[in-house]
């Protein structure tokens, strides 16, 4: 499994209006396009690669995925080579999921709790 770099920190918003407000008019965000989830929220690029994603806690989010909604994601080159390292040593993973865009993500948490997402660059 190789890390290649950080791809997005996603945080949960109470008013996505107000924040799609915030990071484009007063951090200077450039929105980008979203793929079609499920559930409302919004995408903006930090930079030349990173992106901040937003979602919408008053949303439709699905249950399974509640406590995901706050995480760091790091792009990674293989989700069957991280699956397998992952699971070698003793990690609890959730997934490999297909994204609407058609990436892949991999969710697990490290010791304190913090959710991590591995994903694949969009094919």
């Amino acid at each position: 499994m190789k890390i290649q770099q950080l791809n997005h920190v996603a945080l949960q918003v109470s008013d996505i209006d107000r924040s799609c407000t915030f990071y484009s008019e007063v951090m200077g965000l450039e929105q980008i396009r979203r793929p079609a989830f499920a559930f409302p929220g919004a995408w903006f690029r930090i930079g030349v690669d990173a992106e901040l994603h937003l979602i919408a806690r008053d949303g439709d989010f699905p249950a399974d995925q509640v406590t995901d909604a706050n995480h760091f994601a790091m792009k990674i080159d293989s989700a069957e080579a991280a699956v397998t390292h992952l699971q070698r040593r003793g990690a609890v993973l959730r997934g490999p999921n297909v994204r609407p865009d058609g990436a892949t993500q991999i969710f697990l948490a490290d010791p304190d709790g913090h959710v991590i997402e591995l994903c694949t660059a969009v094919p």
